[in-house]
């Protein structure tokens, strides 16, 4: 607890001196109306005027802000936003789950947009105790992706540039939605990590990409958002399609699946194996609720498409195709 209070007086400190080197170095922006909007944890952020100097703590809250056109008011960023890529110039102000506060504060920034499950709830908790507004970016719909960027224009005063993004990216999955949402249903076991096995239930994001895709995600009903599951569920549930996402990936060959999802092959009943229906998606595009997600979308939509196409003839379409 001490160490905790000298920490919090630090960052109180180096705030208030932050403060005065702000006034001292010159004139502030022109002044204009203040700006408000709702975050996706449901709370009210208001701001004096649009925000010139920002921080993103989330690699996808930094490809929103880009795509918000704020990208010239980025001030710092946690590792790995790395798009676009310019962003790899940003300042660093450490990882999602561990920030280093002092150099935060010591960039005064006017806005901070964080991650809800990414970032450590303890650093943004003191964050907030030092009067710095926080945008909550946590989509859990894949429309989602369009109203942050809507009310990230808004803070940052360049709202016809994210509406234009906005427009868009609704666009693209309306595009997608109208092509395969009616589809069959292809039932998917989504594998986020091979040990221990991990998959995410139906709040989130990926599971909604995954209806869009006429897909059905088998362990939606779990109640973790991030479960941990067993291989002898995953081969009860005998899922049409195995998916995961890989850095670069492109959707593996049935002879030569990725590393992560070899394991299956020990499972040749299963239907995602004998089908050879074991696909891999860029993480960055699926994994990341910016307006890139509408790529990982089509991505899977289409591996999904491909999984429909290997299902065996039957009945009369079978009779047909034998007269041939």
């Amino acid at each position: 607890m001490p160490n905790a209070n000298r920490l919090m007086r630090k960052l109180v400190e180096a705030l208030t001196l932050a403060v005065a080197f702000a006034w001292a170095a010159g004139s502030p922006l022109p002044a204009r109306a203040a700006v408000s909007v709702v975050d996706d944890a449901g709370r009210t952020v208001t701001l004096a005027q649009p925000a010139a100097r920002v921080i993103s703590l989330a690699p996808h809250t930094t490809e929103l802000v880009y795509a918000a056109g704020g990208g010239a008011r980025l001030v710092g960023a946690v590792s790995y936003s790395d798009y676009p890529p310019e962003a790899n110039a940003l300042p660093r102000v450490g990882s999602n789950s561990a920030l280093d506060l002092e150099r935060i504060v010591a960039l005064r920034p006017e806005l901070i947009v964080v991650w809800r499950h990414g970032n450590d709830t303890r650093q943004l908790d003191k964050l907030r105790a030092l009067g710095i507004p926080l945008f909550v970016s946590e989509p859990h719909k894949v429309d989602d992706v369009a109203t942050n960027l809507d009310r990230l224009g808004t803070l940052l005063g360049t709202e016809s540039t994210a509406r234009a993004a906005a427009q868009r990216y609704r666009d693209e999955i309306a595009r997608l939605r109208a092509r395969y949402a009616a589809r069959p249903v292809v039932s998917v076991f989504y594998q986020v990590w091979d040990r221990p096995l991990l998959t995410l239930n139906g709040a989130h994001i990926v599971s909604d990409a995954i209806a869009l895709c006429g897909g059905r995600n088998v362990f939606g009903e779990l109640a973790a958002r991030v479960p941990t599951v067993s291989v002898e569920a995953v081969v009860a549930a005998n899922p049409e399609a195995i998916v995961t996402a890989a850095k670069g990936a492109t959707a593996p060959s049935r002879d030569a699946p990725l590393p992560d999802l070899a394991r299956w092959r020990a499972w040749p009943h299963m239907t995602a194996v004998a089908r050879g229906n074991l696909f891999a998606i860029d993480g960055d595009l699926i994994n990341r609720p910016g307006p890139r997600l509408a790529e990982g979308i089509d991505a899977l939509c289409r591996d999904l498409e491909t999984a429909r196409a290997k299902r065996p003839a039957s009945g009369a379409a079978a009779r047909a195709s034998d007269s041939h």
